[in-house]
C-alpha cells in the first residue's frame, strides 16, 4: 500500500468507521423493537433469541474466513462487497412478511457484515504503520462500537415508535451507500504479502461449533435438555470443538492459529470479548423485555429509560480509547470489570427494578463498564503481533464479541424462558427469572476484572514479546534451505 498523506489516513479511518458504525448499530438497535416484532408475527422468547442470534452466529462463524480471503483477493474489494450484501441484506428485513423471513434476511446481513469490521481492521493497522498512530487509531475503532452500541436503544426506540419497527433497517441504507462511494473513491486496494490458504475443514468446524451450541442452549427450555436432539446436538458442538483442536495444529496455515493464545495479553482479550459481549447482549435482551412487557413502556420510553448507559457508554468509549493510547490497556480494563459487575450485583441482590434511582444507576455502572471495556480488547488482541498477522489477530477478537453476544442471548434468553414458563405470572415469573441471569452478568464482570488484571502486566507483555518472535521466525524447513543455499 503506498504511503498515505495524513489527511488521507484519517479519511479511511472515517470511512472504515462508518461500516463498523452501522454493524455494531445492527447488533442493539434491534433489541428495542423485540416487542413490537413479537406482536406483530406472534413470536415466542425463542423466535426473539433468533432475531439477534442468527445475525451473530453467521457474523462469527465467517469473520475470520472473510478476513483471510481479503488478504487474498484484495481488502477494499471484499470491503466493499460486504457493504453492498449488508446494504440489500438490511432492505430485505425491513420488508420480511414474516419471523422467519426476517431471521434468513438477518443472515444475508451478517454474510455482509462479517466481510467489514476484520477487513476494516486490516485496512487501518496497514495504514497506520506508526504504533502510537495506530493505537490512537484502534482506539478511535474502539470508541466508535462503544457509541453504536449505546445509541441504539435509544436510536431504536425513537423509530420504532415513530415509524414502526422496520425503520431500524432503513438507517443502515444511506450510510451504507455513502461507504461504497468513498470506499471506491479514497480506500486504496490491498493485499497481504503472503496471504494464508483456505481452510475449509476449520471454517466447517467453527460453524458446526457455533451453529449446534448456540441451537441447544436456544431450544433447550423448549425441548427439554435431555431431549434427544438437545443431546445430539451437545455431542456435535463438542466433537466439533475436538476436532479444531486437534486438526488447527496440523496445519501449515490455520483458519485459527492456535499458537496465538500462547501470548496472555492475546487470549486475555478473547476472554474479556466473550465475557463483556455476553453481558451486553443479555443486559439489552432482559431490559428491552422488562421495560416494554413487565412495565408496559412504549419504545421510546425504554430507550429513554436506557439513556443513563448508553450515556456513559458514549462517554466513556472514547476516553478508554485515549486511555489505551496513552497509558495502555490495564486501567480501563480494572474499571471496567468492577463497575459492570457492580450493575449485576444491585439487579441480582437489591432488586433493583423496585427503585427508579437503584434501576438508574445500574444502567449507569453498566454503561461506564461497557463503555471502558471494547477499546482495550482489540488493541490487547494486536498488541505485539507482527503487522502480518494483525488482521488474523483482529479477526479473532471480533469473533470473540460477537461469540460473546450470541452466547449471552442465548444462555440468559433461555434462563428467562425456562423461569416464565414455570410462572403463573409472566411479570413475576420474568422479575425472578431474571435473578440467576444478573448474576451471570456479575460473574462476567469479575472474570474481566480478573483477567484483566493477570494479562495486562509485565509478565503478559513478555510472553506476548515471545509469541510475536515465534511468529515472525521461519519454519525449520525454511532454516535448513536457507543454510544449505
Amino acid at each position: 500500500m503506498p504511503e498515505l498523506t495524513h489527511r488521507r489516513r484519517l479519511l479511511v479511518l472515517a470511512i472504515c468507521a462508518m461500516s463498523l458504525l452501522i454493524v455494531s448499530l445492527d447488533n442493539t438497535i434491534l433489541n428495542v423493537a423485540l416487542p413490537s416484532i413479537q406482536k406483530e408475527f406472534h413470536a415466542s422468547v425463542a423466535g426473539m433469541q433468533w432475531t439477534i442470534d442468527a445475525y451473530t452466529l453467521v457474523l462469527a462463524s465467517l469473520l475470520m474466513l472473510s478476513g483471510s480471503t481479503a488478504d487474498r483477493i484484495g481488502r477494499r474489494k471484499v470491503f466493499q462487497t460486504g457493504l453492498v450484501l449488508f446494504t440489500v441484506g438490511s432492505l430485505l428485513c425491513s420488508l420480511a412478511p414474516n419471523l422467519e423471513s426476517l431471521i434468513a434476511f438477518r443472515m444475508v446481513q451478517a454474510v455482509g457484515g462479517s466481510m467489514l469490521n476484520p477487513v476494516a481492521m486490516s485496512i487501518i493497522t496497514n495504514t497506520f504503520t506508526d504504533p502510537r498512530e495506530r493505537a490512537r487509531a484502534i482506539g478511535v475503532w474502539g470508541g466508535v462500537v462503544g457509541i453504536s452500541m449505546a445509541a441504539g436503544p435509544l436510536v431504536g426506540g425513537i423509530l420504532v415508535d415513530s415509524v414502526g419497527w422496520r425503520s431500524i433497517f432503513w438507517v443502515n441504507l444511506p450510510v451504507g451507500l455513502a461507504a461504497i462511494l468513498l470506499t471506491w473513491r479514497y480506500v486504496p486496494e490491498s493485499r497481504a504479502p503472503k496471504p494464508r490458504r483456505p481452510d475449509p475443514v476449520g471454517q466447517l468446524l467453527v460453524i458446526a461449533l457455533l451453529g449446534s451450541l448456540t441451537y441447544a442452549i436456544i431450544e433447550a427450555p423448549s425441548a427439554g435438555r435431555h431431549s434427544p436432539v438437545i443431546i445430539a446436538l451437545s455431542t456435535v458442538a463438542a466433537l466439533a470443538l475436538t476436532g479444531l483442536l486437534l486438526y488447527e495444529p496440523r496445519r501449515t496455515e490455520p483458519l485459527i492459529d492456535l499458537r496465538f493464545f500462547r501470548s496472555a495479553p492475546f487470549s486475555g482479550a478473547t476472554v474479556i470479548a466473550v465475557c463483556a459481549f455476553a453481558s451486553l447482549g443479555g443486559f439489552l435482551f432482559i431490559n428491552t423485555l422488562y421495560l416494554q412487557d413487565v412495565r408496559g413502556l412504549s419504545a421510546m420510553d425504554a430507550g429513554l429509560y436506557m439513556l443513563p448507559m448508553a450515556a456513559m457508554t458514549f462517554i466513556c468509549a472514547p476516553l478508554s480509547g485515549r486511555l489505551v493510547g496513552s497509558r495502555g490497556p490495564r486501567l480501563p480494563l480494572l474499571i471496567a470489570g468492577p463497575t459492570m459487575a457492580a450493575s449485576g450485583v444491585l439487579f441480582a441482590a437489591f432488586e433493583a427494578e423496585t427503585s427508579d434511582a437503584l434501576l438508574f444507576f445500574g444502567y449507569f455502572l453498566f454503561g461506564l463498564g461497557f463503555g471502558m471495556v471494547n477499546a482495550p480488547i482489540t488493541n490487547t488482541a494486536v498488541s505485539g503481533m507482527p503487522r502480518s498477522q494483525a488482521g488474523v489477530a483482529a479477526a479473532v477478537a471480533s469473533t470473540s464479541r460477537q461469540i460473546g453476544q450470541t452466547l449471552g442471548v442465548a444462555v440468559i434468553g433461555a434462563v428467562l424462558a425456562a423461569g416464565v414458563a414455570s410462572s403463573t405470572s409472566y411479570a413475576d415469573g420474568f422479575v425472578a427469572a431474571s435473578r440467576p441471569a444478573w448474576w451471570i452478568i456479575t460473574g462476567c464482570g469479575l472474570c474481566i476484572l480478573v483477567v484483566g488484571a493477570l494479562t495486562s502486566g509485565s509478565w503478559a507483555q513478555e510472553t506476548a514479546r515471545r509469541t510475536a518472535e515465534r511468529l515472525e521466525a521461519p519454519d525449520e524447513g525454511q532454516v535448513l534451505s536457507t543454510a544449505n543455499a
